[in-house]
C-alpha cells in the first residue's frame, strides 16, 4: 500500500520541474490529495458504501476543489497537475501515467442511468489545461489534448486534438499500441513540430497558386515570342486571342 502512495508521489517529481521533493509533494500538492481520498472513496464505493462515498468525495471537493465521482476508475501513476477546477464523472476511467492540468472536464453526454456516459484515457494521455473531453468514447494511449479543445469523438493513440470542436493534429499511429504509452513525456500536450491541418491546407493551397502564376508567366512569354514574329496583325490578333484563352482556362 504505502509503495502504491510513494509510487503517485514518486509520478509528480518526475513531472514536475517544481516538486523538490518527497516532504514538498505529500504536504502541498492537492492533486495527489485528492487522488488519495478518491482511492478510499472509490473503495467504498465498490463496496456498496454509497452514500459514504458520496459524502466522503464532496468533503474533498471542498479541501482540494477537485471534483471526483467515486465511481471513477483511476490507474496508478495519474499526476493532477495544478488541479483547480478538475470534473471526473462516474464512469470515467483513467489509464495508468496520466496527466490532467486544472480545469479540465471529462463529462458525459448521457442522462442514461447504467451506460457508459464518460469518457476512457488510455495510458500516458495527456490532457491540457481547460480541455472538455464529453463522451463514453476512448482516448487511445499517448494521445495529447490541448489546452481549452473540447473532445467529442474518439482519438487515436499517439494523436494530437486541438480546437474547438477538436480536430487531430497528429494522426499517424505508431507502429506498436505499446509505443505510445512509452513516448516522452508532453507537458500541457504540446507536440513539438505539429502543424495545424487548416494552416497546411490554407499553406497548400497558396503553393499551387504561386505554382499556377508562374506556368501563366512562362506561357506568356513563349506565345508573346511567337506573337512577335508574325508578319501581320491579324496574326498578332490570333495568338493573343489564343494567350487570352490559354490564362482564362488555366485561372479556372
Amino acid at each position: 500500500m504505502f509503495s502504491s502512495l510513494f509510487e503517485d508521489v514518486d509520478a509528480i517529481i518526475a513531472r514536475d520541474p517544481a516538486a523538490r521533493h518527497r516532504l514538498e509533494v505529500i504536504t502541498c500538492y492537492p492533486g495527489l490529495h485528492a487522488i488519495w481520498l478518491h482511492r478510499l472513496n472509490h473503495a467504498l464505493w465498490n463496496m456498496g458504501l454509497k452514500w459514504p462515498a458520496r459524502f466522503l468525495a464532496s468533503l474533498a471537493r471542498f479541501l482540494t476543489n477537485i471534483e471526483i465521482h467515486p465511481g471513477a476508475h483511476i490507474g496508478r501513476r495519474v499526476f493532477l497537475d495544478h488541479g483547480l477546477g478538475i470534473v471526473i464523472g462516474e464512469t470515467a476511467e483513467i489509464g495508468d501515467d496520466t496527466t490532467i492540468y486544472q480545469g479540465v472536464t471529462l463529462g458525459g453526454t448521457s442522462l442514461y442511468k447504467g451506460v457508459k456516459r464518460h469518457p476512457t484515457l488510455g495510458k500516458g494521455v495527456v490532457v491540457s489545461a481547460g480541455a472538455k473531453v464529453l463522451g463514453g468514447f476512448t482516448v487511445g494511449d499517448g494521445a495529447r489534448i490541448g489546452s481549452n479543445a473540447v473532445v467529442l469523438k474518439e482519438i487515436p493513440a499517439g494523436a494530437t486534438a486541438v480546437g474547438v470542436p477538436a480536430r487531430i493534429l497528429h494522426p499517424d499511429l505508431p507502429k506498436h499500441a505499446s509505443d505510445a504509452s512509452k513516448a516522452s513525456f508532453s507537458a500541457y500536450g504540446i507536440t513539438p513540430n505539429a502543424d495545424d491541418p487548416v494552416s497546411l491546407a490554407l499553406k497548400s493551397l497558396i503553393d499551387a497558386t504561386i505554382e499556377q502564376e508562374h506556368k501563366i508567366k512562362a506561357l506568356e512569354e513563349a506565345l508573346a515570342k511567337l506573337g512577335g514574329k508574325a508578319s501581320d496583325t491579324q496574326a498578332h490578333e490570333e495568338t493573343q486571342r489564343e494567350l487570352d484563352a490559354i490564362k482564362n482556362l488555366l485561372k479556372e
